[in-house]
């Protein structure tokens, strides 16, 4: 389930308060206060057989003996009570229930898990959703719904408010209220047995009174569907979530070196980041990030002009902002000039501008006047110590006053406060936050303010920008790395040996360094004299993953009998240290030597809540003391990889430095890019570390390998939180004029190629497609177009060649899925020059079979009326056809699947 039967919950039309009652400092009395007393314009319904009246409200001693199905169900009575009152409920046709009691599994009681099982089978038949159980309850108040115990309602707003705990969010209500920041929706999950994260993302990013949505997560359930649907609210509206628990699992006990480096709470960061949300860490920022959200415009850049009666002040804020990031920005010369007419002789001539202890409010309105006048900078920071010779206040005032004046300017800038001192400061404060001007209390948390902005609006900036083409074509080996996967297993195998490690990279075009495997020390030292050179020697053993540990690698042996030597000594320590261990031999690998090559890990863990996460960073035998890594969940492209690689310290490294040249940046990503289609396309590979990989101008080699395998039921790519390309669904097929062409899902990399279609058309054929004019295709539109969602949506493109024998796209069709899949509205785009191929119903014929067989229930669209060729493309595939009621000159075209 997903939005389905939502709008019961936080727009119903009426309520019933099951458990209500008079008692002061009860659960179901300060419920029945708070939904009383909210402005609720629907009926309520109180329900509680001991009760004649609640709140001067006729009371039902039962549902049955309700006079009409209520929308809405808040229940608050006994645990054991449940079940039975959700059957009631559902019997009766009500389709949502908010379930305040406790009692149904919390700290993992056998009871509570068999009550909550009686309530979900009690709410199935009925698809009656359930808030809860265990929470605080739910308001909206902008329909005046008060449907919790919370002792703070909160005010009228645009932002929505979403938290497991509802000691958090009664925390949230109470800090925001003062500050008169207001809310679309405040909702307290609970324990989650029915709506979750991502039903709540679903349907708020659809709702048109929220602005922007804010989390407080402690675990998520359904990966898959919260990834989806996270990925798509981001890109309407920003998103902000603070996780708890960011210690408690620590890292998890693994063997391999990913393994003991992919935490927990690195993985939530990593699929956070990949949805294009803003983590922050603890409730004090998410308190700063509800203000920064409420009241200040998006920031264009990472610039913060600062300005401050206090020069300590100032220093203390430019050092929180370097150290998170930013930039400290250069005054333009014109805005010295301005500011040097203005201000004291002492003025600090630079940023930050210390405007002097002294300084009224005259001068601060006119320092802040050239500040948002001047375009090298992104936004402003205004801060105010306390002094003996000003007021706080008229400091304020003449802020607020300078600012109300210039209110073009302002919408255009921002502009972030920060009134230090307790008494002193409480009347500005007041002053700024009635004129929803953001004011923090301290230059630390106004700074960590701005750069939340700018970390947002990069996160944006990666989740819409077009990736590049991958640099050159591999065609994976996947039998050959099926086979030896199989094998191992067959062998009752969890752990590769290196050498069949390396294969499984090398049927990926993974560059490997070769390895030859050897029974004994003499044949040891044959393979060395083959080789020629120096040569590493490794212990091959399938019981011993960290050969190092075991002193099981010997490096820069120079001739074979040398090897011989160190190859019997090897096997008698290795026996002598573990002496249950399987020893199979020798491997012998020649001596790399590549005097500017840095040492790089890439792996893969399976996550127990994401699947499979990928790892980058700095690689070697001190892999986990130097800690230097970023996570990424698959399916990665080169823009991901390379963004991937630019979140760890050695990416600086790999720039070249000194007499070191640059690393082959593009090898790497592609590496990356390799390592997550096996991932994506293996569903047998629980752990992998290739480590080192040693990577320099000339590319990238795999020293070392280990792959850890284990059986896995159904394909690799149920175990993704992100559906990667359904290769599958590829198909050729030959054009009676001989022509061959590819019918494939639309790729991130496809953008160009419908800028090209986009370019060909002509404007009437852009406003019969796109139902208005357009003179070009924007790019977050194109973005939208092919950066999609495969688990909900879908489009596929017709490829073809062009003269000079390369790819280029013909067109295209598409659909996109509620998240419920009862509807799905479908498009169809082709080239100017390719219309009358019979593309068009080729393309919209596939589009069916695959809607159909995904459980869709009807694909629409709509169709200007005077686009005949499109109505009668639909007429051709049964669609029904009628007018829209708001526009005559708009069709309507449904077709049930």
């Amino acid at each position: 389930m997903s939005v389905r039967n939502l709008n019961h919950i936080f727009a119903p039309g009426s309520v019933a308060l099951i458990g209500a009652n008079d008692k002061p400092g009860t659960v179901g009395g300060v419920l029945a206060g708070n939904l009383f007393g909210a402005g609720f314009a629907g009926e309520i319904y109180p329900v509680n057989p001991k009760y004649d009246t609640v709140a001067g409200l006729a009371t039902y001693p039962d549902i049955a003996a309700l006079p009409r199905t209520p929308d809405l169900a808040v229940i608050a009575t006994p645990p054991d009570t449940v079940p039975g009152l959700v059957d009631d409920l559902g019997r009766r046709g009500c389709t949502a229930a908010v379930v305040i009691t406790a009692g149904f599994g919390e700290g993992g009681s056998a009871v509570g898990r068999a009550r909550t099982q009686a309530m979900l089978v009690a709410a199935r038949p009925h698809l009656l959703r359930i808030v809860g159980p265990n929470c605080l309850g739910v308001m909206v108040p902008g329909v005046g719904l008060n449907a919790s115990f919370a002792h703070v309602p909160p005010l009228a707003g645009n932002l929505a408010f979403v938290a497991q705990s509802g000691a958090v969010l009664a925390a949230v209500l109470d800090w925001a209220t003062s500050r008169r920041i207001g809310f679309s929706h405040c909702v307290s999950l609970g324990d989650m047995v029915d709506v979750d994260f991502g039903d709540m993302l679903d349907y708020l990013a659809a709702d048109v009174s929220t602005r922007a949505i804010l989390l407080y997560i402690e675990a998520i359930t359904h990966p898959r569907k919260f990834m989806s649907a996270a990925r798509a609210a981001a890109r309407i509206k920003p998103v902000i979530v603070v996780k708890a628990g960011r210690y408690a699992e620590g890292a998890r006990a693994a063997a391999s070196h990913t393994g003991a480096l992919a935490g927990s709470d690195a993985v939530y960061d990593a699929a956070f980041a990949r949805a294009g949300m803003l983590r922050v860490k603890d409730m004090q920022a998410l308190f700063d990030a509800v203000q920064t959200l409420a009241m200040v415009r998006q920031v264009p850049g990472d610039r913060l002009a600062i300005l401050t009666n206090g020069g300590g002040l100032g220093v203390m804020a430019t050092d929180t902002l370097i150290e998170r990031g930013g930039r400290l920005a250069d005054l333009a010369p014109a805005t010295i000039d301005r500011l040097d007419a203005v201000l004291p002789p002492t003025w600090s001539h630079g940023n930050p501008v210390d405007i002097i202890g002294d300084a009224p409010g005259s001068r601060y309105a006119a320092a802040l006047e050239a500040l948002v006048n001047d375009s090298n900078n992104d936004a402003v920071l205004v801060i105010n110590c306390p002094t003996a010779v000003a007021s706080a206040a008229a400091a304020a005032k003449a802020v607020i006053a300078t600012l109300k004046d210039r209110m073009a300017l302002y919408n255009r800038k921002a502009v972030l406060t920060c009134w230090m001192g307790d008494g002193s400061a409480l009347e500005a404060r007041r002053l700024l936050t009635e004129s929803r001007l953001p004011t923090y209390e301290t230059p630390t948390q106004a700074v960590r303010g701005f750069m939340q902005m700018v970390r947002y609006r990069a996160s944006q900036t990666l989740l819409m920008e077009t990736p590049p083409t991958i640099p050159e074509a591999f065609t994976p080996d996947l039998d050959a790395a099926r086979q030896i996967v199989a094998g191992a297993l067959a062998a009752d195998r969890n752990w590769l040996t290196e050498v069949e490690a390396k294969a499984v990279l090398a049927a990926y075009a993974v560059p490997v360094v070769p390895s030859h495997v050897c029974a004994s020390p003499e044949e040891a030292a044959a393979a060395a004299t083959r080789i020629g050179g120096a040569v590493a020697l490794k212990i091959l053993s399938p019981d011993i993953v960290h050969k190092s540990e075991v002193s099981g690698v010997s490096l820069n042996l120079e001739t074979p009998e040398v090897v011989r030597a160190n190859a019997a000594a090897m096997l008698q320590r290795v026996h002598g240290l573990r002496p249950e261990a399987r020893v199979d031999g020798f491997t012998v690998q020649p001596m790399i030597h590549r005097p500017h090559a840095h040492e790089l890990i890439v792996g893969m863990v399976d996550d127990s809540h994401f699947g499979p996460v990928l790892l980058f960073g700095h690689g070697g035998v001190a892999v986990e003391v130097i800690g230097d890594k970023a996570l990424a969940l698959p399916p990665l492209n080169m823009h991901l990889a390379r963004e991937m690689m630019s979140r760890t310290r050695v990416h600086g490294l790999l720039q070249g430095y000194r007499a070191v040249p640059a690393a082959d940046l593009d090898a790497i990503a592609l590496t990356l890019v390799k390592v997550s289609q096996l991932v994506c396309d293996l569903a047998g590979i629980a752990e992998l570390d290739i480590n080192p990989l040693i990577a320099d101008e000339h590319g990238v080699l795999a020293l070392d390998a280990r792959i850890r395998v284990t059986r896995a039921e159904g394909p690799a790519y149920e175990r993704l939180a992100i559906l990667p390309y359904p290769r599958e669904l590829e198909e050729r097929l030959v054009l009676p004029d001989g022509r061959e062409l590819l019918i494939r899902p639309v790729r991130p990399e496809d953008e160009p190629g419908f800028q090209q279609i986009f370019a060909s058309l002509s404007p009437e054929e852009i406003r019969l497609r796109f139902l208005h004019m357009m003179n070009v295709l924007p790019h977050d539109l194109a973005a939208r177009l092919t950066q999609i969602d495969y688990d909900r949506e879908m489009a596929l493109v017709v490829e073809g060649r062009d003269q000079g024998g390369g790819a280029e796209l013909y067109g295209g069709v598409r659909i996109s899925a509620d998240p419920d899949r009862e509807q799905a509205e479908f498009a169809i785009l082709l080239r100017h020059d390719k219309t009358g191929l019979g593309l068009g119903p080729m393309l919209l014929r596939r589009i069916i079979d695959y809607a159909r067989g995904r459980g869709i229930g009807e694909i629409y669209g709509e169709v200007l009326a005077d686009n005949q060729a499109m109505l009668k493309l639909c007429r051709v595939f049964g669609f029904s056809i009628k007018a829209e009621r708001e526009d005559p000159g708009v069709m309507y075209v449904s077709l049930a699947l």
